[in-house]
């Protein structure tokens, strides 16, 4: 299975059947661009779960310390961390059988790429979900 970002169908599909994310590196601060593109996925009906092990709550929501502590099914995770951590947090989607690993814009690590394919993840790496939302005029 390729990577996905430059596959507009692929990218559609993985948009459309998701219903639940986990927004790593979820920040509880309004004018970072995680906060905002989690606001963004929960506006357009996405349940959005935050992940941030050095938050409690964000906007009265739990914000869980790992993926693996999350009540429900992920689809996709979708990570705002630096390159240097994405091989650990794809090792804890691999756990949790999420479906994809979508990482925001900028942001890129060929060997966690290749553990999530090798795994049977899709993966998007580099590319911003609302971007790729909006763009694909999904829902």
């Amino acid at each position: 299975m390729p990577l996905l970002k430059d596959n507009d169908h692929a990218m559609r599909e993985v948009l459309a059947q998701s219903k639940v994310i986990a927004v790593v590196g979820h920040s509880d601060k309004p004018e970072r661009t995680s906060y905002q593109i989690a606001q963004f996925l929960r506006s357009v009906g996405y349940t959005v779960y935050p992940v941030n092990p050095t938050v409690k709550e964000i906007d009265g929501q739990i914000s869980y310390s790992s993926l693996k502590e999350i009540p429900e099914t992920i689809d996709i995770v979708n990570v705002f961390r630096r390159s240097e951590y994405l091989d650990t947090i794809v090792d804890e989607a691999i756990a949790i059988n999420t479906k994809t690993v979508w990482v925001q814009l900028g942001i890129y690590n060929q060997q966690a790429a290749q553990k999530a394919l090798d795994a049977g993840l899709n993966v998007i790496m580099d590319a911003c979900i609302k971007v790729e939302h909006l763009r694909l005029g999904i829902g």
